[in-house]
């Protein structure tokens, strides 16, 4: 992944109706890596996976866009406030495994 998590989260943070956000890479057979979003809606709000990947898809050049959406109540965080991306990367791998 030629992208830097932290410049996809400052734009997910931009908007509105996203309280927290965290990217990760995750496999891809033809791009061999992909960034996916793990985001924290605000109270209230009915905001859409392709909502999201419009809004960033509108922000960047296409090879950075976002190619999937999950949503959580809270991104885990160390106490230094650092996102735990580990966490987020095993919890992604166990997703795609489930749904094979």
């Amino acid at each position: 992944m030629q992208v830097a998590p932290a410049e996809l989260e400052a734009i997910l943070t931009g908007h509105p109706q996203i309280l927290d956000a965290a990217v990760i890479p995750a496999e891809d057979e033809a791009a061999g890596q992909i960034p996916i979003a793990y985001v924290v809606r605000g109270a209230g709000s009915e905001l859409t996976e392709d909502q999201i990947i419009q809004f960033v898809a509108n922000q960047v050049a296409p090879y950075k866009k976002i190619r999937r959406v999950s949503f959580m109540s809270g991104i885990p965080r160390s106490a230094a406030g650092k996102i735990l991306r580990r966490e987020l990367v095993l919890q992604s791998k166990q997703q795609m495994h489930s749904k094979l």
